[in-house]
């Protein structure tokens, strides 16, 4: 059975997502997105879990995902991680993630992202650059200002 994203459980017909992995923070993101398919969603059998996610930010840190990945992102990813299946997303910093790790994923309804790419801090006046590893941007240590998510250079 996959672990699937947000994206599969809006898309996707009712009978091939029964006996998937969700996380449980996706049926609230679910009921905003579309109210009527979290009431169909609820009424199949579904693998619902509350995984630890801290394997999945220690992944996401190694890429500099982790600012573009939601908590519900976490979540799903860990469930891919812990279950060891294939992840179903269109989310390109999952696949970004998946790929860094060597772990199994597929589109849901977008293309498939086709290489890995690697972010990093990048100071938007001196353009120092640091690694990415919290959610948030900070500003420069040597000249005081902000610092950007960006593309690395090769």
């Amino acid at each position: 059975m996959p672990a699937l994203d947000t994206a599969a459980l809006l898309h996707w017909p009712l009978e091939r997502l029964e006996g998937g992995y969700v996380a449980h923070s996706q049926l609230e993101e679910l009921r905003k997105l579309s109210s009527e398919r979290a009431l169909l969603i609820e009424s199949i059998e579904m693998n619902w879990l509350t995984p630890d996610v801290e394997d999945a930010r220690v992944a996401a840190v190694e890429t500099g995902d982790l600012p573009r990945l939601s908590s519900v992102d976490l979540e799903i990813l860990a469930i891919a991680l812990i279950t060891g299946e294939k992840l179903f997303t269109d989310d390109y910093s999952l696949q970004n993630v998946c790929r860094k790790i060597n772990h199994p994923f597929e589109a849901v309804s977008n293309r498939k992202s086709e290489q890995l790419w690697a972010w990093e801090l990048r100071c938007i006046g001196c353009k120092a650059t640091r690694k990415v590893d919290t959610k948030k941007e900070i500003d420069c240590d040597i000249c005081g200002s902000p610092m950007k998510v960006k593309r690395a250079r090769n």
